[in-house]
């Protein structure tokens, strides 16, 4: 019987995720919580500003007194309030960030006054509105407000943001448990001797590289695993516990690839096989109980690819992320680029945050236009050849 075609990749990314099962949900510190995904949606147990507040430095006058003289009667410094009421004819000396005074409805700017004691003069021009340099209550969120929808990464700004709404923890997944084997007789382990018919085996580092820059993950390292269906299946029974289990190389179909074999003796079902991409087309699915298995191309920039479409995905929809496919962007060609061929195509290539150059080398075993590349060409299947400075939809890579 013949292999059924290569999905499509839209086809595949979708039926894998659709294997995902979420991750435990704990609380944890904030302190504790960067680049961690929130789990539930979290609200505001507060409300910021909680009262009306200087926006600039100056004097807090009645709304409808902007033309002065005034009597300076007093000061209100953040975290130190005027306790008295601004009447007509009065003004309080009021920092940024300090509460609006009782009977104050706006903030005349220093630079627009003269002082003389606690004589004050207008000598410039009055705010308008009158409340235009007034943080007013409830400005930013009230309490009970939607602060951060589930799935959103904690990053600095969204930690500030929960604390801010009055949360030392936040809901969370567990971080995602990942096993990373790297199998193949020519692999020898990194700083070993390496004669002409063995290469070093890289694919593990830049894989858990790639897991940790990305997710938060706690990873184990599996190999290199010779090219025997024994040492295959030891290397899988040591990842029993893992989430995840990534294999890389021996996902083909040769004589020595014995990856897809291993698996279905060790009880894993095969869920698909193939992708209808370039590099990347020998990508392999399967699961065991609750673990899944991504079973990536030998080739370094295959197995990079793959990994930036399949595994990063797989792993951020467990830990509940909200977007979890891989960010696009549009970039205009420094160069030409060829028409695309059969398969969607994704091309290393350098990009400056406007244009982006596709590397010359393609070959996906070349590391050294691997290394230089910080993004990749999306080129669909059949597309039309494109000349210098015509856009083109790229991928974002987290490496220079």
């Amino acid at each position: 019987m013949s292999a059924p075609p290569p999905l499509p990749l839209p086809d595949a990314q979708a039926r894998l995720l659709a294997l995902a099962t979420p991750l435990a949900i704990e609380r944890v510190g904030v302190d504790d919580a960067a680049g961690l995904y929130l789990a539930e949606p979290l609200y505001a147990r507060r409300t910021q500003p909680a009262a009306d507040l200087s926006a600039m430095d100056g004097y807090a006058v009645l709304a409808d007194d902007l033309a002065g003289p005034w009597h300076v009667s007093g000061e209100s410094a953040a975290g130190h309030p005027h306790r008295g009421t601004v009447t007509r004819g009065e003004a309080v000396r009021i920092s940024t960030g300090a509460l609006l005074p009782d009977g104050a409805g706006a903030v005349v700017l220093q630079e627009d006054l003269a002082r003389d004691g606690d004589r004050l003069v207008l000598t410039g021009t009055p705010p308008v509105p009158a409340h235009r340099h007034i943080r007013r209550c409830g400005m930013d969120f009230a309490d009970g407000d939607l602060l951060l929808a589930a799935g959103t990464r904690l990053g600095p700004a969204q930690l500030a943001l929960a604390i801010a709404g009055g949360h030392s923890h936040v809901p969370v997944r567990h971080p995602v448990q990942v096993a990373i084997l790297d199998s193949g007789d020519e692999l020898a382990p990194a700083g070993d001797p390496c004669p002409a018919h063995r290469i070093p085996a890289s694919n593990g580092a830049m894989l858990a590289a790639m897991v940790a820059g990305a997710v938060p993950a706690r990873i184990d390292r599996l190999g290199p695993v010779a090219d025997r269906m024994d040492a295959i299946a030891a290397a899988l029974e040591r990842a029993r516990d893992a989430d995840v289990i990534v294999t890389s190389g021996g996902a083909s179909v040769g004589d020595h690839d014995l990856v897809r074999p291993a698996l279905e003796a060790w009880g894993a079902q095969i869920d698909f096989w193939r992708v209808a991409i370039k590099p990347g087309k020998p990508l392999l699915i399967a699961r065991k109980g609750r673990q899944l298995v991504v079973g990536l191309p030998g080739n370094p920039a295959s197995s990079l690819v793959t990994a930036h479409l399949f595994l990063l995905p797989l792993l951020r929809t467990m830990l509940g992320a909200a977007r979890p496919l891989p960010f696009t962007a549009r970039a205009r060609l420094a160069g030409p680029l060829r028409p695309g061929g059969a398969r969607q195509e994704f091309q290393r290539a350098a990009w400056d945050g406007m244009t982006v150059d596709p590397a010359v080398q393609q070959d996906s075993g070349a590391l050294g236009s691997l290394a230089a590349s910080n993004a990749l060409i999306d080129i669909p299947a059949h597309a039309p050849p494109r000349a210098a400075g015509d856009e083109v939809t790229i991928h974002p890579l987290g490496f220079a």
